[in-house]
């Protein structure tokens, strides 16, 4: 497993120093009482800044791992912190900085989503009084809910209440955001403007911790991402780390697919096999211009020549050996 690189942790107002990691654990394990190990030895590192595409299918571990660094759930043992401060002893003094969108946000059925952000504004002892009012007009604004803004909560969509739940999480400034399927219910639309809202969030300088089991959405925002199977993480990295890990294919275009198959089978290159009027197979090794020399050297009539590196899906399967969701 490989872990995020850290750097000298900048100055941070209020604190005398920041991590340069937004997020940790070690050993994070969580043990159901009927014997189910949701999540086992869990070492994460989230790197500050950046937008963290955590990866699994249903059942995978996320959510119960979310609600472990949140404090909701007990660990059966490990650590961890959030922006450098140990939990659950610093839950007081961390969470505050903490925004959170967690599995279906539940609010008041019968109050409008205006009121019910009122209600969690005013429940928030550290919110100044005197500027609610515009920092729930700009949340909602953000989330794309200004117009509905007045409309029973028991009346809105399931895309809807996912946005008020985003709207929930920014009525103050955060440093990290834990977003668990944050586009789920959403129409294309929706998904394209939470996308969109989460890269600025970013560039705001806000860290942004996102658990999906959507692929697409990762590989589209996301700068690093930790891929979970069976409640164990398989690999984190960056994005870019992850894909140049990855096992590069060659495919060869050309009138006789046969003879490049043999002439890659001798150069090495490993799974060789015949896709209509191409030969494809993974260079395991052998340089892409040796394969190409060799081809042409053995008279094969080469029309096309190219290198493709595996998807995020091909590499989570070959990680995995499972199957993944790929679309919204």
């Amino acid at each position: 497993m490989t872990r995020a690189a850290t750097a000298v942790p900048p100055e941070a107002p209020g604190t005398a120093r920041t991590a340069a990691a937004a997020l940790t654990t070690s050993g994070l394990t969580k043990r159901f009482r009927g014997g189910q190990l949701a999540v086992a030895d869990l070492d994460l590192t989230v790197p500050m800044g950046s937008v963290f595409g955590f990866l699994g299918p249903n059942g995978s571990g996320k959510t119960t791992t979310i609600r472990m660094l949140l404090g909701l759930v007990v660990p059966t043992r490990g650590t961890w912190e959030l922006l450098g401060v140990p939990m659950p002893a610093g839950g007081s003094r961390v969470l505050r900085r903490v925004g959170a969108l967690i599995e279906g946000p539940a609010f008041h059925p019968y109050l409008s989503g205006r009121a019910n952000l009122l209600r969690l504004d005013a429940a928030d002892r550290l919110a100044n009084p005197r500027t609610t009012r515009r920092r729930i007009d700009q949340a909602l604004e953000r989330v794309g809910l200004s117009a509905v803004a007045g409309k029973r909560y028991r009346n809105y969509s399931t895309g809807m209440r996912q946005r008020l739940g985003l709207a929930a999480a920014l009525l103050q400034p955060r440093e990290l955001l834990v977003l668990d399927e944050p586009t789920n219910g959403l129409d294309p639309q929706g998904t394209r403007e939470v996308r969109a809202l989460i890269r600025e969030l970013a560039r705001e300088g806000a860290t942004v911790f996102v658990s999906s089991h959507l692929l697409a959405e990762v590989e589209q925002i996301c700068s690093h991402a930790g891929i979970m199977s069976a409640g164990r993480m398989v690999a984190q990295t960056s994005l870019a780390e992850l894909g140049a890990r990855a096992e590069p294919r060659v495919r060869v275009e050309t009138g006789d697919p046969e003879l490049a198959l043999r002439v890659l089978g001798e150069l090495g290159c490993l799974g060789a096999e015949r896709r209509g009027d191409a030969a494809e197979a993974l260079l395991d090794g052998v340089a892409p211009e040796r394969a190409c020399a060799a081809l042409v050297g053995a008279g094969v009539p080469v029309r096309g020549f190219t290198v493709q590196r595996p998807s995020l899906e091909e590499t989570y399967v070959a990680l995995t050996g499972e199957g993944f969701d790929v679309s919204q």
